[in-house]
């Protein structure tokens, strides 16, 4: 009888510690670079732009087609009527996402004509990174992403005496706009310089107006405080609620202020809610590993809950990479015949990489190595580099209007619970990330058939239990055709909602915020695929809140009788209540 398969490491072997001494300094030389760059690969950049420029210098047919492009754009521009059009709309309109031309002052000469020839120039662009036959289809992504950020360094409403709507506030405030843009960015230099962390947004305290819904901390490790939330109906659904958040930042987007609390929906709807938070790693915990996440985290959290709601099944929750690693966590728990998940619910969750994004533009085997090195030699991915990527992919809202309204304007950010709760950011331990970009972005393991657990693979396909998922329109971290694919890797009942906003945004949608919908459909067992287009033309809409329809669909895989809340913690089972929610780990910079 021959012996089954395991999966290999998810690190190489040249990621040892014991490496030679000239490995050593090249990875030290590596991660020298890697510091300047934010962990970004000089060679992905200037291999897509080669493989770019290769093909086109071999396709003439292209290069006539963009030179007759320009010709027809300059002529558009140059016409003695304007830049209008014969129906009296502009040639060149931005896409729907771009407010940078919003202001009617842009629609006036000669504001009009430079918004138009800057539209040009990324239409024209947009043609000219097109894929070429027997081109790389990431090189030429990777291309027209990059040549879309330069693009967005030079647009005119980022050019203070281009940008009708500063010239017209400097000229009303005689230039005090311009006086306090540069106050904020002197403040914010000091800031950087310094290493401070963002400043505080007041209002916001954690502990007091965000992150408040009344719980204890009733488990403690190295890696998690499960915080177990007080009881606000007189009686409850037997089954509790377990979520797991991603500790790429803190649990508490899930429990904002009290009107916009996720947490406190639920619990004032009559379920037991448990939360993680977790630790935030320094360089001494480098070598904590992915499978920890599960063992220490999902794993430990659900024993703590099981102690306090004996003989109860658990409803399971898991946030971006909280719900891949609970994805994860179910599929090993169906292996193994642990059978004390009740139903299980991924939002903005990714299982499937092969669609991830442009998250998944630079990551090849050469950036993954240079942020590896990097990640090495400080022994966390640090919260600024991090912030730095998510913000290259939203460069338009998250740098350059920021920027611009900020520092010429005169204006700092709105004061918001999201926007204090994103300004306070985690790290990633080295081993841990490595991992993950390896084992799930990079060679996409987990739906390939090729990721171990305990030595052994898991398949989504064991998952038995109900499912419900959720993604958001406009997700630039979980793309929602990517989280659809759930429904390739899995055959059992399976709610699927796609709901407008963001990856936070779109989740957090309390009932009663305006202009929110969502899309929803249940795949039963053994119903046939549809592909996530068709899936999306022919499934029923509904305005409002998601949060009521997870709340109705809970409660259906919910004990109809209802029972007397929990005790807080299980001091009997050595799960005693230790401090208050939202505890200590919650507090770490």
């Amino acid at each position: 009888m021959t012996k089954a398969p395991t999966e290999t490491p998810l690190l190489p072997a040249s990621q040892s510690t014991d490496l030679p001494s000239f490995d050593m300094l090249n990875r030290v030389a590596r991660a020298t670079m890697a510091r300047s760059t934010n962990g970004v690969s000089p060679h992905a950049q200037a291999a897509a732009w080669f493989d770019w420029l290769s093909h086109i210098s071999r396709a003439p047919g292209r290069q006539i087609e963009l030179a007759m492009r320009a010709l027809a754009f300059g002529n558009r521009l140059m016409k003695p009527s304007g830049t209008l059009s014969s129906d009296g709309a502009p040639p060149f309109a931005p896409e729907k996402s771009d407010r940078r031309f919003a202001d009617p002052a842009w629609q006036k000469p000669p504001y009009q004509y430079w918004q138009q020839a800057f539209l040009a120039q990324e239409e024209w662009w947009r043609n000219a990174t097109r894929p070429l036959r027997g081109q790389n289809s990431k090189s030429a992504a990777r291309v027209a992403f990059m040549a879309r950020q330069m693009l967005d360094g030079v647009s005119p409403s980022n050019i203070p005496w281009l940008n009708p709507v500063i010239v017209e506030q400097t000229l009303k405030e005689s230039g005090e706009n311009l006086v306090r843009g540069m106050r904020n960015l002197a403040e914010d230099i000091h800031r950087v310089l310094a290493r401070e962390p963002t400043a505080p947004q007041s209002g916001f305290r954690v502990g007091h107006d965000i992150a408040a819904t009344p719980g204890d901390v009733i488990y403690r490790n190295d890696l998690i405080e499960l915080i177990q939330y007080k009881p606000s109906t007189p009686d409850v659904f037997a089954e509790p609620v377990l979520i797991v958040p991603a500790w790429i930042m803190k649990y508490y987007v899930l429990d904002l202020l009290p009107e916009r609390s996720l947490v406190r929906y639920l619990v004032d709807r009559g379920f037991t809610v448990f939360m993680i938070s977790w630790r935030n790693p320094t360089a001494a915990d480098r070598d904590i590993a992915f499978d920890a996440y599960r063992t220490q985290g999902v794993m430990a959290a659900l024993d703590a809950v099981a102690a306090v709601t004996p003989a109860r099944k658990v409803h399971a929750c898991g946030y971006c990479l909280g719900g891949t690693l609970l994805a994860i966590a179910a599929a090993t728990m169906a292996r193994d015949g642990d059978d004390r998940l009740a139903t299980a619910t991924l939002l903005a969750a990714q299982t499937d990489f092969s669609e991830a994004g442009e998250l998944m533009l630079f990551v090849d085997e050469s950036q993954v190595a240079f942020l590896e090195d990097m990640m090495w030699d400080q022994g966390v991915l640090d919260t600024r580099q991090m912030a730095a990527a998510f913000t290259a992919l939203r460069s338009n809202e998250l740098l350059w209007s920021k920027m611009t309204r900020e520092y010429l304007l005169g204006e700092r950010e709105p004061l918001s619970d999201l926007a204090a709760w994103n300004a306070d950011r985690t790290r990633l331990p080295y081993r841990m990330h490595s991992q993950y970009l390896r084992g799930l972005f990079l060679e996409n393991r987990l739906t390939g058939g090729r990721y171990a657990v305990d030595g052994k693979v898991i398949a989504l396909k064991d998952v038995s239990i109900p499912l419900f998922a959720v993604a958001t329109l406009s997700d630039h971290i979980a793309p929602w055709q990517s989280v659809y694919k759930l429904h390739l890797f899995t055959d059992n009942e399976l709610k699927f909602v796609l709901t407008n906003g963001g990856h936070n945004t779109g989740i957090v949608s309390e009932p009663g915020h305006a202009h929110r919908y969502y899309h929803f459909a249940t795949r039963s067992t053994g119903d046939r695929y549809v592909d996530a287009a068709t899936w999306l033309a022919q499934v029923e809409r509904a305005e409002g809140s998601w949060w009521q329809a997870w709340s109705s669909w809970l409660t259906d895989h919910s004990d109809p009788h209802r029972c007397e809340p929990p005790s807080m913690g299980s001091p009997s089972r050595g799960f005693a209540p230790l401090y208050p929610a939202p505890g200590s780990f919650v507090h770490q910079h």
